[in-house]
């Protein structure tokens, strides 16, 4: 597969794809994102700062957003990284995955084994999830949010959250939904509590979460592989 790394403003994308034009696609569909986002935040700041859902008239990414600040009970930029990279793989064709720093979205004929970073974690580095192709056939998503990795806001303490679904949007905003209740007085109980707020989020299929040496998961998620490849901080996927 070909592969091109596409930054522009905040936005770093790595994209892997058959196809060439997917990369022209992929460049287009961002920038025509970032215009749309800016635009709407102009004249709509709440947008940009809201901790919590907000409804919107606007569509293309902004409904997009919106819709995963909603189910998730979000603000709508906490889903920005998957729903641009949703917004990639809607507008292109065959198989491709848009990785918007460790927020991917992905649609392939093939499997694809998928190698988690977290943070300090004894895990990170040494499991990555299976998807196979019967489940990324049409588009899938797979988000990460950290409280030890990166520089997004978060409440809680997990090393990692990952969620899987059928939308990377959606799958964003619930990471970080999941992410921020991962609180208690100790790790048992933090887990615990992530996964209750779990139960709360429709149209996600899974959530596997780490905080150091303890995993939680709930619902349906890849089959788990042990991997011998390290990834680095700043990605929290590495796909091979």
């Amino acid at each position: 597969m070909i592969s091109r790394r596409i930054i522009f403003k905040e936005t770093n994308m790595l994209i892997k794809t058959e196809n060439y034009l997917n990369i022209k696609l992929a460049e287009f569909i961002i920038r025509k994102c970032r215009f749309e986002l800016e635009n709407y935040i102009k004249t709509h700041p709440e947008f940009l700062y809201s901790l919590e859902p907000i409804d919107v008239e606007g569509k293309g990414i902004i409904k997009l957003m919106s819709i995963a600040g909603k189910i998730a009970n979000v603000g709508p930029m906490a889903s920005v990284a998957g729903a641009i990279a949703e917004m990639v793989v809607k507008n292109t064709f065959g198989d491709i995955i848009a990785d918007n720093g460790g927020d991917i979205c992905l649609r392939a004929r093939r499997d694809i084994n998928v190698g988690l970073y977290s943070g300090l974690s004894k895990l990170s580095g040494e499991i990555g999830f299976k998807l196979k192709k019967e489940m990324i056939k049409n588009i899938y998503g797979i988000a990460t949010s950290s409280a030890t990795v990166g520089h997004s806001i978060s409440f809680g303490n997990a090393d990692s959250v990952t969620v899987f679904a059928k939308s990377s949007a959606i799958a964003d905003a619930a990471a970080t939904a999941i992410c921020n209740a991962t609180v208690g007085k100790d790790k048992e109980e933090q887990i615990n509590n992530a996964l209750e707020r779990a139960d709360d989020i429709e149209r996600i299929d899974g959530v596997f979460i780490v905080i150091k040496d303890l995993v939680g998961v709930k619902g349906k998620i890849p089959e788990l592989i042990k991997t011998n490849k390290k990834v680095t901080l700043g990605e929290l996927f590495e796909i091979y």
